[in-house]
This record gives structure tokens, C-alpha cells and sequence, in this order.
């Protein structure tokens, strides 16, 4: 067994701390957090003088952390909403609710009162990948399974799902090592 857990041990996420001059990927982009102390306004994506992806966070320093987590959070429900919304639309049926979480082990989830549940991570890969997810969990609510016909729908939806699911079995795990 000290093989197997050695193996999990070294595939753990290294931590990234949201904090100034840390490097995060919004939508796949890598993005450093620069902290503006003398301006005030709201977190947000901008580009540095040199046209380098920052995120750009106002206020105290001791607030950085959650100021970044809110912001992409924020990010995270905006995007999957319109992904849901587009997805929806295709199949003529209605989601009831979305809701963020920071689950570790499923990236989403579909109840059969058709709530859909996601993990605000997704919005730190790429957007194919958050798009795949709600696809994915959008098909559910025709289908509450994995079945083909789940399956057909789900690539109908999203034809890059191959590439979106092996993109999450590549790095995935290292999105829960920011923050």
C-alpha cells in the first residue's frame, strides 16, 4: 500500500495562496493578482501597463484572499449560467437553480428536481472545460444517467467532450490547489 499512497501523495496539488504576485489561471489564462492600494473599486480582470492578464484587487491587504475567491466565484455563476442557459435552450428544457460549491470529488452535479450544482473551480480551466461541464450536467436533465442516449446528448451539446474530459483527467486535480 505505501506505493499507492505515495503516488496520491505526489499527485496533491501544490498550493497556490491568493495573494499578490501569485499566478492563477482565470478561464485557462494565467492571471498575477496585483494588490492597488491606492485605488478603489471591485476585483476584476485587467490588463497590466505591459499588457500582462492581472487580477486586479482593491482594499486592505488582509482581504485579498477572500476578494479573489468572491471574484472568481462571481466569474464561475456568470459563465455557467450562460453556458446553462445556451444548453437549455438547445434541449427545450428549464435548469431551476445553479449553485456554486468547492467540492473535491465531482466537478458537478444534476438532482432530479433539476438543480444543477458546480464547482466554482472550473472557472480557473479553460472555458471549453466549464462548457463541457454544463453540458454535461444540462443532458442529465433529460437523461439521469450515462446511458447513449445521455451520451449522444451530451456530445450534441458539446462536440470537443473528449478533449474537455481529458483535459480534466490531465489537470483537473491541480485546480483545488489554488486558493
Amino acid at each position: 500500500h505505501g506505493g499507492w499512497i505515495a503516488a496520491r501523495i505526489a499527485k496533491r496539488p501544490q498550493g497556490v495562496a491568493f495573494e499578490p504576485g501569485a499566478v492563477v489561471p482565470l478561464r485557462g489564462v494565467p492571471h498575477r493578482i496585483v494588490h492597488w492600494t491606492r485605488i478603489r473599486g471591485v476585483t476584476r480582470a485587467a490588463l497590466s501597463a505591459e499588457g500582462e492578464p492581472i487580477i486586479a484587487v482593491c482594499g486592505e491587504a488582509a482581504h485579498v484572499p477572500r476578494r479573489v475567491t468572491d471574484f472568481l466565484r462571481r466569474e464561475a455563476l456568470a459563465d455557467l449560467e450562460k453556458a446553462v442557459r445556451t444548453h437549455t435552450a438547445v434541449l427545450g428544457i428549464p435548469a431551476r437553480k445553479i449553485t456554486l460549491r468547492d467540492t473535491t470529488s465531482r466537478w458537478g452535479s444534476c438532482s432530479s428536481k433539476g438543480h444543477l450544482s458546480f464547482s466554482w473551480r472550473l472557472i480557473l480551466a479553460p472555458a471549453l472545460v466549464l462548457d463541457y461541464l454544463a453540458a454535461h450536467e444540462v443532458a442529465h436533465l433529460k437523461e439521469m444517467n450515462h446511458s447513449h442516449r445521455f451520451w449522444a446528448l451530451t456530445h450534441k451539446l458539446c462536440p470537443r467532450t473528449e478533449e474537455a474530459e481529458a483535459w480534466l483527467k490531465r489537470h483537473g486535480a491541480s485546480l483545488h490547489g489554488y486558493g
